[in-house]
């Protein structure tokens, strides 16, 4: 998502609602059959630029993995404080555990008919 009327209709219908204490995923249907993605890492979160990018890097990488199950989505991943502290591996672990708790509560809603994970 690039347009800022997206993220405001992400931010003021959210509709699903998952975090930890890294980030926060917010999530709402669309009409567009295709998931959409945008990524908040605020600089007052997360100082260095350097450490700002991998944390979008890996956010991106993580949701192109997961795209075809969120299909007709559009999300929004914000980034806290101290996001960028843990490794890669362990950053993936919990975006991967994210998207699981985000897609059993669309399914738990009947909001979606999206394939379960391989």
């Amino acid at each position: 998502m690039l347009q800022s009327e997206d993220f405001r209709a992400v931010f003021s219908h959210t509709r699903f609602k998952v975090s930890c204490r890294h980030f926060l995923m917010l999530a709402i249907p669309n009409e567009k059959g295709e998931a959409r993605l945008g990524v908040v890492v605020a600089k007052k979160n997360i100082p260095g630029a350097v450490q700002r990018n991998r944390v979008k890097r890996l956010i991106r990488e993580n949701f192109r993995r997961r795209k075809e199950q969120l299909s007709g989505t559009d999300l929004v991943v914000l980034a806290r404080k101290g996001a960028h502290a843990p490794g890669n591996v362990a950053i993936n672990h919990r975006l991967n555990a994210l998207w699981d708790d985000l897609l059993k509560k669309m399914r738990a809603a009947g909001d979606t008919d999206r394939q379960e994970s391989p």
